[in-house]
């Protein structure tokens, strides 16, 4: 007989010390994800906070939107949109004091510069440039993270840190429903439990790591289930319900900054469009499904709020809109400005005391640059007609 064919009728005593470490009853996350938009707790969302919302995702829609269009044209290497998770990413970045930090992870560009980066800096990473754009300590908005979850253990450490000096800090760390399936994961959850670390873990479950479905990746009855089994206390949330986010997320900053420890939040959204612009999205998922998900789309949810409770006339919307076309027309011009490249910030930052090796490639480098301008004023000068001056 196996074990599992004994349970039920072989019952063992504990053994003497044994207890449970916690009650998970506590931690349980609600059975369906929180929602306060088409339901009665909607009266009660402050109006000022629903036409931030609203703002800050009508202008994060039209960036994710030109920004896609930039890589067309060959202006990005590469852009996640996040169309249709601007919920997750708005609320994220309100909920946090300004001494608090967001840690992103690829898709978050949006979060970023809900923060306050600069828009275009936020996409120098997604230029294929060497550094990430920004100064993480301006906003304390860590580099965005291209690898899946090494964020994680990032923010757990900041947030650790901090709790040991005495500085009132939460670090919030998103991640994407595939990163659940990293070892980071799992490293980063245990040792904040344990550690009681003031870090909230936002996970953006938009059903697809890539083109792996969330049953592929996963046997637990939810993301946020997974909480239990650290300790900590796990949140359910409809990803798309703006108001939602920002309360929940709210409520779990509070928790961790009290020293309540931390927490994840699973906010269930969807990618409206494909995974980046490298993706033939068509090949795992269907038309039907992405329309039901259209249905659900987070600005029409808030613009429908905002609308019943009289807070979103004609005018309003002239003034988001123009605003948002003001922030693609930036983009736009910016980024078909080419940068000006220094050959030897390939050599910068690499050692803090450079090798010699590399300092011989670096002259190396340079004597071939330099020989290469010569060559090309000469050449310059040759072809100039006579008596031509420059």
């Amino acid at each position: 007989m196996t074990v599992l064919e004994q349970r039920g009728t072989y019952r063992p005593a504990p053994p003497p010390a044994w207890q449970p470490r916690t009650d998970p009853a506590p931690l349980l996350p609600d059975a369906e994800p929180y929602r306060v938009l088409g339901t009665g707790a909607a009266d009660r969302a402050d109006p000022g906070l629903l036409r931030t919302l609203h703002a800050r995702l009508v202008t994060g829609r039209r960036y994710n939107a030109q920004a896609t269009a930039l890589t067309r044209q060959g202006r990005l290497a590469v852009y996640p949109s996040s169309t249709g998770q601007e919920a997750c990413e708005v609320a994220a970045a309100l909920v946090l004091a300004d001494r608090d930090w967001l840690f992103p992870s690829y898709r978050d560009t949006l979060a970023v510069i809900t923060r306050g980066v600069d828009p275009v800096q936020a996409l120098t990473l997604l230029r294929g440039d060497w550094h990430t754009g920004y100064d993480p300590y301006e906003h304390r908005v860590a580099p965005l993270s291209t690898p899946l979850a090494t964020q994680l253990p990032h923010a757990v450490g900041l947030a650790h840190a901090a709790r040991l000096r005495g500085d009132d800090v939460v670090a919030l760390a998103m991640v994407g429903d595939g990163g659940t399936s990293e070892g980071d994961f799992h490293e980063a959850l245990n040792f904040a439990a344990v550690q009681r670390a003031p870090v909230v873990f936002l996970v953006q479950n938009n059903g697809f790591a890539i083109s792996v479905p969330l049953a592929k990746q996963t046997a637990a009855p939810s993301l946020a289930h997974k909480a239990v089994g650290y300790g900590m206390p796990g949140r359910l949330v409809d990803g798309n319900d703006a108001v939602a986010v920002h309360e929940v997320l709210s409520d779990a900053v509070r928790h961790a900054r009290a020293g309540g420890g931390p927490v994840l939040v699973e906010a269930v959204t969807y990618r409206l469009e494909a995974h980046t612009n490298a993706d033939d999205a068509t090949r795992y998922r269907g038309d039907a499904e992405v329309e039901t998900w259209r249905g659900h789309d987070p600005v029409d949810l808030l613009e429908r709020e905002l609308t019943r409770r009289g807070l979103l006339d004609e005018d309003a919307r002239r003034a988001v809109r123009e605003e948002s076309e003001a922030l693609a027309a930036d983009l736009r011009a910016r980024l078909h400005e080419d940068p000006v490249l220094d050959p030897m910030d390939l050599f910068a930052h690499v050692y803090a005391e450079p090798t010699p090796h590399l300092r011989e490639q670096r002259e190396l480098l340079r004597a071939e640059l330099a020989a290469e301008a010569e060559a090309n004023a000469d050449a310059e000068a040759q072809a100039a007609p006579e008596g031509a001056t420059r």
